[in-house]
């Protein structure tokens, strides 16, 4: 019989084990191309929206929710208004790798993955990696109400 020294425990064998699994999900967990976290789903209406306008397509956003030199994303749209009464839409996929943007400050609309931006005026990059400007989007401006063209 070996000595005591010599043998292992199950108790051993079982913490070993468990290491092993723990080394293999943390190296699983961080293997492949950063993503994105995904777009928040669209709600009915932005925050203060009113009832659809009488076109009957539902309203993405009220006019005195998207700040002027802002924007607003609602969806998988970004809504800017650049000057006071003018009011852009855009597609909310980055056009560098497609994360999504989601934020939108001193007069950019930023993706967070790689550190594009692009300006509320036009969508256009101002700030690499991307090189192609946001896909335009036709919106109606009726009364209060912002909806998809």
């Amino acid at each position: 019989m070996p000595a005591p020294s010599e043998t292992l425990s199950r108790r051993s064998v079982l913490a070993g084990a468990c290491v092993t699994c723990a080394a293999a999900v943390a190296g699983c967990a961080t293997y492949g191309p950063p993503t994105a976290p995904a777009p928040a789903p669209a709600p009915s209406a932005a925050p203060g929206a009113a009832a659809p306008p009488a076109g009957g397509a539902p309203a993405l956003a009220q006019v005195a929710d998207v700040p002027v030199g802002g924007g607003l994303i609602v969806g998988d749209t970004v809504i800017t208004q650049p000057t006071a009464g003018e009011f852009k839409a855009f597609s909310t996929v980055c056009t560098h790798q497609g994360c999504a943007v989601s934020e939108i400050a001193d007069g950019t609309i930023n993706c967070l993955c790689h550190g594009s931006k692009f300006s509320v005026e036009d969508g256009e990059p101002t700030d690499g990696p991307a090189n192609t400007a946001l896909p335009a989007k036709e919106i109606t401006v009726e009364g209060e109400s912002i909806t998809l063209a």
